[in-house]
């Protein structure tokens, strides 16, 4: 039977983890309680009295209340009854009632006796009261977060309505001319519709005023108040028609967006005052759509939040029962049964806002956005996991042991025949090498993969969360090794299969398509549109790539720059990508001459787009990020990536050249800089250490790992292999196989150094949100007012 620490330390939320009931330590507490109840032997003459301290005490409770007090202290003192009476806004007085739990004083004295018990009560006191103040906040934060959902979704029908309502008026009597025009908003990223005076005067300007007046009367209704709108009108100085505006805030998520949002602002410079003299943009059915969605997703994220916060609840009645009845059991008295009585009255548990409002949300969800089909509603409102199968670990066991013995046989061939001799290694290794590296360094960046999700998984890290993924089509760490295995075994078995013919006679001509072939075959499977190989998490991927690839056009997320700076690490893929296309699709495959495409200069500077890419789409997205977020740190992180631009750049240039030295100055000038920023950069960014004021030595105050000196060591190891680029300066006399070999062995230390990377970020991210309690996604809502001039 699994222990109740271990189920609640594996249900609770993490980011609200510190919010929970401390049962561990109210476990410690009733530990020290049973040592300390132990028996005295007293002896008297020729007999012993044994004194059980838990009858003593026990026998002499007749019952145990708990009080109600006002007024919460942050330092959880708690003090006598009394009400707080402050002076309102309008000169009435409030009051300001906050309870509080704490262990009547007759059942303390009665304590006094025995420190230890008295303690447990004074803790017990305390998690209540921390438990209810959090419930309560979190409560009333969703409860107001209802009342608005509520709000806009009223806006979104009646906005509907009413375009519904003049589209069916004015079909066939107007063609070509809509009900809403379109230029570009004031604010540059929102959408505003507004009355003009360009519209008065003519029986089109008439007509879009009636039309106007409709949409703000059905906003108004639901509490939108407009600048000079219908109740202030009169007041309008010569007889001019004032201008209502509202916005829709449409985030700038996609590459047209963007380029909108981008245009307004260079149009706001040209105008010298938008507000008075520039064009107004009228809504129009798309962006009635976009809004819907925003309004959507935050619904399914306040219902999921209600459903976490109900979770949260039940948990932490469990946890006082199970810790009750273990005080009970140690003191062998039912002395706390008022306790529990009263914990069942407290707010956290009486109050039933909670469940009402996550009914009120299935029943608009499933009215409005599920066309009253629950089934459907449900399947947004509560995802359901996919259920971890033992046949992934069967498949992942068999793939390992086909890899292993298939590159054992590779290895024994390879040898036997000579491959890797002097006479043709050059153009054995310039065909297979590019192919293998590719996969290999691929597949070992999927096995690193996937130790981050199962190291996430075991220290309860909710990388689903951060990376916004579905639970439902998420990879799990199983799924990654799978991929992994089965990508390598594919590999090496072609590769067999290639050595075999090469062996048997067949020309090089002949056989040397199959590396090719396999590498269309990945491509066709990763574009697949059928149903089959992960295709949620195939397509998942093509689109963050999208994303990399056009930034800035694209709103950066968590999981896009987390996956450039996967792209960063790649570059040696990336290369050979290169050569394998060039060698099989631009004409080397039937000339078989292996310096076709090296000695193109085509060829050449591709090489420098490809090493400059990652780095450029990195920097690219932070300068998005300082747009959007108008953060400093964001430019600062942007010099990083140009910085290490600059030193690949110097260190490709360096390698064509090796006998200068000036440009072995400046490979090593630039190397040490951009070494340096980024070390800076990993160390105190994104793994937030090297805190002076940390309670933990050059850490951070919050780890999530018990022993510390794993955190020092991955600092080392950190910093040893960011300077792996030293060998590219120092020239090895070595053949054409062992370079290669040590290519690829420098090149998997750097997919070894990010998967070691990704662990501490994603952990420091995870403790940022446990710092705020931030368990449920902030999803942007589309309506709202903004000035206008009259």
């Amino acid at each position: 039977m699994v222990k109740f620490s271990k189920e609640l330390e594996a249900q609770l939320i993490p980011e609200w983890k510190d919010a929970f009931v401390n049962y561990w330590q109210l476990k410690k507490q009733v530990k020290k309680i049973k040592i300390s109840k132990k028996p005295h032997h007293v002896h008297d003459g020729n007999s012993s009295l044994i004194h059980d301290f838990g009858r003593s005490i026990f026998d002499s409770i007749c019952s145990f209340t708990i009080t109600s007090h006002m007024k919460f202290h942050k330092s959880h003192e708690v003090s006598q009854v009394k009400s707080i009476i402050k002076e309102g806004e309008n000169g009435v007085e409030q009051e300001e009632q906050e309870e509080i739990y704490e262990t009547e004083n007759e059942l303390v004295q009665l304590f006094s006796e025995e420190d230890e018990v008295r303690l447990f009560f004074e803790m017990l006191d305390e998690e209540l009261n921390k438990v209810n103040e959090f419930y309560k906040t979190k409560e009333s934060e969703f409860l107001e977060r209802g009342d608005i959902l509520n709000k806009q979704l009223q806006i979104l029908l009646d906005l509907k309505q009413v375009l519904s309502d003049r589209r069916r008026k004015t079909l066939g009597s107007r063609s070509g001319s809509g009900f809403f025009s379109r230029s570009h908003s004031s604010s540059g990223r929102n959408s505003n519709f507004s009355e003009t005076p360009s519209d008065c005067g003519s029986p089109r300007g008439t007509e879009t005023i009636s039309q106007t007046e409709e949409v703000i009367a059905a906003l108004e209704k639901n509490g939108i108040n407009f600048v000079n709108s219908a109740s202030t009108r009169a007041k309008t100085k010569k007889g001019g028609r004032p201008k209502v505006a509202m916005r829709i805030d449409i985030p700038a998520t996609t590459p047209t967006r963007t380029i909108a949002a981008v245009t307004s602002m260079l149009w706001e410079d040209l105008v010298n005052n938008p507000k008075k003299d520039g064009p107004r943009e009228y809504i129009n059915k798309k962006k009635i759509q976009c809004a819907e969605k925003m309004i959507r997703g935050a619904f399914v994220e306040l219902y999921r939040g209600l459903g976490l916060l109900k979770t949260y609840s039940s948990l932490n009645m469990v946890a006082f029962v199970k810790i009750l009845k273990k005080f009970d059991k140690v003191a062998k008295q039912q002395s706390s049964t008022n306790y529990l009585k009263q914990v069942k009255r407290s707010h956290f548990i009486s109050s039933d806002k909670v469940v009402r409002l996550m009914d009120e949300v299935e029943s608009l969800f499933t009215q409005h956005f599920a066309n009253s089909d629950r089934k459907k509603a449900m399947k947004f409102l509560r995802p359901q996991q996919n259920k971890e199968s033992h046949m992934v670990t069967f498949f992942v066991g068999l793939f390992t042991g086909c890899f292993v013995t298939l590159f054992s046989v590779y290895a024994i061939l390879a040898h036997l025949s000579g491959m890797f001799s002097t006479r043709t290694e050059a153009a054995y290794v310039e065909t297979v090498y590019p192919v293998f590296s590719m996969f290999a360094l691929l597949s070992l960046h999927l096995f690193m993969y996937g130790c981050n999700l199962f190291l996430w998984k075991g220290t309860r890290i909710n990388y689903n969360f951060i990376f916004e993924f579905q639970p439902k089509t998420a990879l799990k760490y199983r799924d990654a090794f799978l991929i992994g295995t089965c990508l390598m075994t594919s590999v090496v078995g072609a590769l067999v299969v290639h050595l075999i013919l090469l062996s048997n006679g067949f020309s090089p001509s002949q056989v040397d398509a199959i590396p090719g072939i396999l590498l269309l075959i990945f491509l066709a499977l990763l574009i697949c549109p059928l149903n089959v190989f992960y295709r949620p998490t195939r397509f998942y991927f093509l689109k963050v790539i999208r994303n990399i690839v056009c930034s800035p056009f694209y709103k950066v997320l968590m999981v896009d720059f987390f996956m450039a700076d996967q792209l960063t690490s790649q570059i040696p893929l990336m290369r050979h990508l290169e050569s394998s296309a060039c060698y099989f699709l631009a004409g080397s495959l039937t000339t078989h001459g292996l310096p076709t495409c090296k000695s193109g200069r085509m060829y050449t500077e591709l090489a420098y787009v490809i090493s400059f890419a990652p780095y450029y789409w990195r920097a690219m997205q932070c300068a998005r990020r300082w747009f959007d977020e108008s953060d400093i740190n964001h430019l600062a992180n942007l010099g990083k990536y140009v910085s290490a631009m600059v030193a690949a750049g110097a260190r490709l240039t360096y390698a064509r050249e090796p006998e200068s030295q000036l440009w072995f100055s400046i490979v090593l000038v630039t190397s040490v800089i951009a070494t340096v920023y980024q070390l800076y950069w990993d160390f105190v960014k994104d793994w937030g250490f090297f805190n002076l004021k940390s309670k933990n030595f050059l850490l951070r105050d919050e780890l999530i790992l018990k022993n510390k000196s794993i955190y020092y060591a991955s600092i080392a190891l950190n910093l040893v292999l960011r300077v792996a680029w030293v060998e590219t300066v120092m020239h090895f006399n070595v053949r054409l196989f062992e370079s290669r070999l040590l290519d690829f062995f420098l090149a998997s230390l750097e997919v070894i150094r990010r998967g070691h990377w990704n662990f501490y970020r994603l952990e420091n991210e995870h403790l940022n949100n446990v710092g705020k309690f931030r368990a449920v996604k902030a999803v942007p809502l589309p309506f709202r007012e903004t000035d206008s001039d009259g």
